[in-house]
């Protein structure tokens, strides 16, 4: 395990803003067990679409895709607030 100083950009909770020693753009710390629920939750999108349930498949995958734009948007406040320009358009 290396130690580092990491800057933080958000409070610490889940979906921190962080920037690592090294790199131009800040990232997201997801914790281990919001990735593990991200992981299950695309599991479920993708048994949902070989069953055929596509309404059940779009159903979750609006909340999945909605789940995801609340952390994108977490992260892009955090750079327009501090003038840091986004590494995608």
């Amino acid at each position: 395990m290396e130690r580092v100083e990491a800057e933080l950009f958000t409070d610490g909770g889940n979906d921190a803003v962080v920037r690592l020693p090294g790199r131009n753009f800040p990232g997201v710390l997801i914790q281990g067990d919001t990735l593990s629920i991200l992981r299950t939750d695309v599991a479920e999108l993708i048994e949902l679409c070989a069953a055929g349930d596509l309404e059940e498949a779009r159903h979750a995958a609006s909340l999945l895709h909605a789940d995801l734009d609340e952390k994108l948007r977490r992260y892009t406040d955090a750079l327009d607030a501090h003038g840091i320009r986004r590494p995608f358009f």
